[in-house]
């Protein structure tokens, strides 16, 4: 079942046996961490590693404006962007050097393809996500809400379980990428 940034929060009030929210705006505390909180923890969760279903590529517009120094153009990144993984040239989506500064991709290519983390819709997450972010949020939400170091503590162990069985299914969606180049192999020959 899908769930929206209000109904993970909600969830994860409910680890706390705090009450739940149906806002942002309620004006209550617990709207309030919410609201601060969460789209900080969920962008951080979010990066921290290559989820498949967070991670996208795309031909990068090229900007009239050059870099400053060491490369020869730069190229706008995009708006849900969160982390590059790689980029590439001609159909490929890595092996090419860059930089990332200013917001933008500084590279040497005339075309650039960019292998990238973006920020997905919530209704997009898969439930072994939800399950993550629901109990990061839980131990993130704890302190402020609680001022239970121990309880928060706790949280924060079971938020790592979880994101270790989260990526273990993440990991089992994709095959598995074989070595293209090993150059200690390559010097046998």
């Amino acid at each position: 079942m899908a769930l929206s940034a209000i109904a993970l929060c909600s969830r994860a009030l409910l680890k706390l046996g705090a009450a739940t929210i149906a806002s942002f705006d309620e004006g209550t505390a617990e709207s309030e961490v919410c609201a601060n909180l969460y789209p900080s923890v969920r962008d951080a969760l979010l990066s921290s590693y290559p989820w498949k279903f967070a991670t996208g590529q795309v031909s990068l517009p090229r900007l009239v404006a050059q870099p400053v120094a060491d490369y020869a153009m730069a190229y706008q990144l995009p708006a849900d962007f969160l982390r590059a993984m790689s980029a590439g040239v001609a159909g490929q989506g890595f092996g090419l050097s860059y930089r990332i500064a200013e917001n933008r991709l500084h590279c040497d290519a005339d075309e650039v393809t960019l292998t990238y983390i973006f920020r997905p819709d919530e209704l997009s997450f898969p439930p072994f996500f939800d399950q993550v972010l629901i109990t990061r949020l839980a131990a993130e939400f704890c302190i402020p809400l609680t001022e239970s170091t121990s309880r928060a503590e706790f949280l924060y162990r079971l938020a790592e379980d979880e994101y270790r069985r989260a990526k273990l299914v993440d990991a089992q969606q994709d095959v598995p990428s074989a070595i293209s180049s090993f150059p200690l192999v390559e010097v046998r020959s």
